[in-house]
This record gives structure tokens, sequence and C-alpha cells, in this order.
């Protein structure tokens, strides 16, 4: 099991399909090609995982001077509630100051109930898309800019 097998694991149980915010293991390889996206893996423990050890969440940044966006963080369903979420906003937060980030920046369908958890992280709404993302169903829903000052 590679680091991509891990992320697709938890990337598949912990995306609702309604929403139609996950990731295909193309898009993801494809995106960890380019230099400036990293990634942080973290086992039910939160450390990282071990030799065959799944990860029961993990996060991916895109870099750029002075900023960095945080495309994907993701938790299990199973390991959720246990302040891995919590771990990895604080680990992504750790990782762009080494980098000598100013910002860290990220985008959310307003009904996502990881709002919460962004906002006690210390992420600052900043603007909104409206219609941006469009459902299954046809429906849309707003989304929303939050800045987070390292």
């Amino acid at each position: 099991m590679d680091d991509i097998d891990r992320i697709m694991r938890v990337m598949d149980c912990a995306f609702d399909p309604q929403w139609g915010e996950a990731w295909n293991r193309r898009q993801v390889s494809d995106a960890l090609t380019l230099p400036n996206t990293h990634y942080l893996l973290v086992s039910a423990n939160g450390e990282w995982p071990g030799e065959g050890e799944e990860a029961a969440g993990f996060t991916m940044v895109r870099a750029a001077p002075g900023e960095e966006e945080l495309l994907l963080v993701a938790v299990q369903p199973d390991h959720r509630g246990k302040g891995l979420g919590r771990l990895l906003l604080q680990r992504v937060t750790e990782e762009a100051r080494r980098r000598e980030a100013e910002h860290v920046f990220l985008e959310m369908r307003s009904n996502n109930p990881a709002e919460s958890l962004y906002r006690l992280h210390g992420f600052e709404p900043i603007g909104r898309r409206k219609d941006y993302y469009r459902l299954a169903d046809g429906s849309r829903i707003d989304a929303i800019t939050f800045k987070l000052s390292v």
C-alpha cells in the first residue's frame, strides 16, 4: 500500500458522493507530481502511519510564494470527533510557517459541517461565490473562501 492508496481509502469513505467533492486517483496522483503540492497523513493515533498501516486522515496543500491553499482535508467517519481534524489543521499551519507562508486559504461549500472546525482553528471567511457548486440534482450551492494568517 502506497500513500496514494492510503489517501484514496480515506477519500472514498470520507466524502459524501452527493456533493461531488472527492477527487479520483488520477487527480490526486497528478497533483502530487507537482513540486508545490504537499500532503500529510495521520493514523488513528495521530502519528504518521507505519508500514502497512492505514491512514485515518489526510490533507493536501498547494503552496505558492507567501501563501498556501488547503485543497483537501479528510478524516474517516469512524475516526471523527477524536481531534484528528484539528491535529491535521495544526500540522498544515506548522508546515505553512516552515515554508514561510503568510496565509492559508481554503474554499468550501456553504453547508459544510467542517466550517466550525475551520473557524475554531482561526480561519475567517473573506468571500463568497454565489451558486458556485452544482449538485447532481441541478441545484446550486455557494462556496465560501476562508483565510488563516499564519
